[in-house]
């Protein structure tokens, strides 16, 4: 019975409070809970009453710093807003007049809470609080390496690098990976694997972090890449959580040898000449000193690196790279097998220059000594005459003096020739080419006439009648060249070149004669129209066709006046052909061609027959 009376009474109070509310008109204010904004950017902070009509209303925003609060702006009852002065807003903050306070240029510190107050007179007051939350993008990431290297197997955790990002608000969160995967946030400094990390306020009120990485790396971490990303938040719900990456960073690590590496460095196939490099490493870092040997004899090396200047045969061998790492203080030795190819000089027989009599037989042997299988060749110019090292002419001809070179190679070996030459003179008594005709433009002209002769020993000339002379030399030919005055006997009887050296003689008359001109020359010059024709046209060939289409109408128009000199009655008969005469005797005909001549002759027979 008791609990019935008192719920009775509490829901009777309930009521009685209502209706002193509603009665006694108490003010309720609205404000957004939570306001995004960047830095720089406007905010806006809106704020709405009720439970008053009326008008006289003041409203006040106030902003609150370590639990004290001061005004920023405020509208009177008579309806003015304005804002204070000497506030942390002081020219950037305004009331609107729905009551919205707007915060232009955005700073970190303006992150607070703000109260907006309403007070209505009779009718009571009323307030709400929003909070302003400030984004400030940081800047790239960043790493920092150590100082010094860091060696593998230590007991304790070594620093692989700071990762710092700066000027962020709120403070950001950095994130290390290893090889694209992320690492977790381990703080306690007892593991193997942890972070350290601290926060700078900077004076403008933003966040620097840094993020220091310790790890115990092993030897595999060698080829290992680190990168950091800051995680950090803009305004709005899209702009949560996101994420800017570092550049990558690879540590350098110290670490013992296990194995030791020699071989070429440049070059695999080695040949007499070359420079041979050698190079000695180990699979540790950093490279120890290295020792070089060849038949236990020491040689000179820098940085693991063994240089060999044109090397010869007798370089060949075997060589030795031996160290000792002073990290597992562990002796390391190999060695490595070096082949020099070599092809010796080509051996030429007979040697010396050959002088063999026209019509006999030269041969000559070539060989040659390599390092592997080779090749031995003949050759005149770019021509292979012979593959097997034999090079044999059975009769000997004047085409066949010159140079002859013997190649050998080796294959395998790129580069790797050898080459000897001899040369070819042929004896003999003097053969002359066959000459060309000279031409003059008209008879008692200047003539050069051209005599070339083989043989050896060189051959003297006699020109018969004789002129100005000069000799030359062509490849293995002599030349002997005349110009003298074309006389009514010399382009009678021609000009004879005789030749002779100790073996016997050989003469040819070279015969004279006028240039003779083409047909179309011959056409053109007797006929003074066809001339200025072809000048006008330059021989096109339309222009002969024009003179055809042109005979073939001028034969239709006599034709026409033929049939009508028949037919008339108004003229005498003796008029009429005189007047049909007179009429192609005036035609002027172009024409090119002998054919077009041919034409013109038939219409003026054809004509003059009809007279």
């Amino acid at each position: 019975m008791a609990g019935i009376t008192l719920g009775r009474t509490a829901l009777l109070c309930t009521l009685l409070l209502w209706i002193f509310q509603v009665g006694s008109g108490i003010v309720t204010v609205k404000v957004t809970p939570k306001v995004e904004v960047n830095r720089g950017e406007t905010a806006k902070l809106p704020c709405t009453y009720s439970g008053t009509n009326l008008q006289d209303v003041i409203v006040d925003w106030y902003i609150e710093i370590s639990g004290v609060r001061t005004r920023v702006a405020f509208r009177k009852n008579s309806g003015e807003r304005m804002s204070d002065t000497g506030t942390p807003l002081t020219g950037r903050v305004t009331m609107e007049e729905n009551l919205t306070l707007t915060i232009t240029s955005v700073k970190p510190s303006d992150q607070l809470t703000y109260y907006c107050q309403v007070t209505a007179g009779k009718d009571g007051s009323g307030e709400d609080g929003t909070n302003l939350e400030v984004f400030v993008a940081p800047k790239k990431p960043e790493i920092k390496k150590p100082s010094q290297a860091i060696s593998v197997g230590e007991e304790t955790s070594s620093e692989i690098g700071t990762c710092i990002a700066m000027n962020g608000f709120p403070a950001p969160r950095i994130i290390w990976f290893k090889d694209d995967q992320p690492l977790p946030e381990v703080k306690d400094k007892n593991e193997k694997t942890h972070m350290v990390l601290s926060t700078v306020k900077e004076a403008s009120g933003l966040h620097t972090i840094k993020n220091v990485l310790h790890m115990q790396p092993t030897k595999a971490d060698k080829d290992s890449t680190f990168h950091c990303t800051v995680e950090y938040s803009l305004a709005g719900e899209q702009n949560k959580n996101l994420q800017m990456k570092s550049d990558p960073m690879k540590i350098e690590l110290h670490y013992p040898s296990e194995k030791i590496m020699f071989d070429l460095f440049n070059a695999t196939v080695v040949k007499e000449g070359d420079t041979v490099t050698l190079k000695c490493e180990t699979d540790g870092n950093p490279q120890p000193s290295f020792d070089f040997f060849k038949d236990e004899k020491p040689l000179t090396g820098t940085d693991g690196f063994l240089i060999l200047k044109n090397v010869k045969r007798m370089d060949s061998g075997q060589y030795i790279c031996s160290t000792m790492d002073f990290q597992s203080f562990l002796e390391l030795k190999t060695q490595k097998e070096l082949d020099v190819n070599f092809i010796d000089k080509m051996s030429v027989t007979p040697t010396g220059h050959q002088f063999v009599m026209l019509g006999n037989k030269v041969e000559w042997q070539c060989k040659t000594k390599a390092s592997k299988t080779h090749t031995v060749q003949w050759k005149k110019g770019s021509t292979v005459l012979s593959q097997d090292g034999t090079l044999s002419i059975e009769s000997v001809a004047y085409n066949h003096a010159g140079e002859y070179m013997c190649v050998g190679a080796v294959q395998d070996v790129p580069g790797l020739t050898a080459q000897a030459s001899v040369n070819l003179t042929v004896k003999g008594k003097p053969e002359i080419e066959t000459p060309a005709i000279g031409e003059v433009t008209k008879e008692g002209d200047d003539v050069t006439l051209k005599c070339s002769a083989n043989g050896f020993p060189t051959p003297q000339f006699i020109w018969k009648p004789s002129g100005k002379e000069s000799i030359s030399v062509e490849d293995n030919k002599v030349v002997s060249t005349v110009t003298l005055q074309a006389t009514p006997e010399i382009m009678k009887n021609g000009v004879i070149c005789e030749v002779f050296n100790e073996y016997g003689k050989d003469s040819k008359t070279l015969p004279v004669a006028v240039k003779r001109a083409n047909t179309a020359e011959v056409l053109l010059s007797g006929n003074p129209v066809l001339t200025s024709a072809d000048k006008q046209q330059g021989g096109s060939s339309a222009v002969v066709v024009a003179v055809v289409v042109c005979v073939l109408l001028l034969l239709l128009v006599v034709a026409l006046i033929y049939f009508l000199s028949k037919k008339t009655t108004f003229c005498s008969k003796k008029d009429k052909k005189e007047a049909a005469t007179g009429q192609v005797n005036n035609i002027v005909v172009e024409m090119k061609t002998e054919k077009a001549n041919e034409e013109a002759g038939l219409l003026n027979k054809k004509v003059n027959t009809e007279q």
